[in-house]
């Protein structure tokens, strides 16, 4: 299931549903959640709460003005997050002067996990852009590109597979509390990409770097 429909949410959801998994498209406005599962072959669109009813991971694909609402909504009549993995691909970034948006001192990610009660959050798919998931697969040099993670170690089991599902290499990085750096280091290629930087240059995100 995917609470979204934006260019992220759109990209991962064709490449799992390619790999054979059942997505659900689930969005504030239903029709637009409908155009977005015909798009990628989605087993159809729906309301938040509706797709928060259907799956056991939900990826979370809302910007960071966004995410009280959108909780809220999921979690509304008809829909629940408990006992879901919620997995975070947002950055929480300030465009205006590219500075990182914090809870309390603490990541998004972590206010996710406060808001959605039962769900477990799993922070991942936030360093990279949209079209790097549109790659068939993601290499960089010939080899697989490298997803930093973070969260539970239950709700890690459960994204794993979904990582390398779209052709990249889950990086386990610890429980949740890394969010934090994982949104930060989000916010500098925020930057770089509006500066026009190409990424491949600065960070070398990959399975097992050469020598």
């Amino acid at each position: 299931m995917r609470i979204g429909a934006g260019r992220m949410v759109e990209a991962l959801a064709a490449r799992w549903v390619k790999a054979g998994h059942e997505v659900l498209i689930g969005a504030r406005s239903p029709e637009r959640a409908v155009e977005v599962a015909e798009r990628v072959g989605a087993a159809g669109g729906a309301t938040l709460a509706e797709a928060a009813a259907f799956g056991e991971v939900v990826l979370f694909g809302v910007n960071q003005a966004g995410i009280v609402e959108a909780l809220e909504l999921a979690d509304a009549p008809g829909g629940s997050l408990a006992g879901k993995v919620l997995l975070d691909c947002g950055n929480a970034v300030e465009l205006d002067d590219f500075s990182l948006v914090t809870w309390e001192g603490k990541s998004l990610a972590e206010q996710a996990e406060h808001i959605a009660t039962g769900a477990s959050v799993v922070k991942a798919f936030n360093l990279a852009a949209y079209t790097v998931w549109q790659l068939d697969p993601p290499l960089y040099d010939g080899r697989p590109l490298a997803v930093p993670y973070c969260g539970s170690e239950e709700a890690k089991k459960r994204v794993a597979p979904l990582i390398e599902a779209v052709g990249a290499a889950p990086l386990d990085i610890g429980d949740l509390r890394q969010a934090r750096h994982l949104e930060a280091m989000g916010v500098v290629i925020v930057k770089l990409l509006f500066g026009g930087h190409g990424l491949n240059s600065v960070f070398q995100f990959i399975e097992a770097a050469q020598a």
